[in-house]
């Protein structure tokens, strides 16, 4: 994976169960675009979420 990929943007969000169907049909539908999109747990605070938009 040599692939470079450059941060657009992140912003932690409040925790949601279904965040991830959100960044799932992101990513599915914009990869011919040369969008990623991430989704992980704050390691500070666990109510909250980051997500985060990458250009591959």
């Amino acid at each position: 994976m040599g692939q470079k990929m450059e941060v657009l943007s992140t912003v932690r969000v409040q925790k949601a169960a279904d965040l991830y169907k959100i960044v799932d049909s992101l990513n599915r539908t914009l990869k011919e675009k040369d969008l990623m999109f991430g989704l992980s747990l704050d390691e500070n605070d666990e109510e909250k979420m980051v997500f985060t938009i990458y250009r591959t």
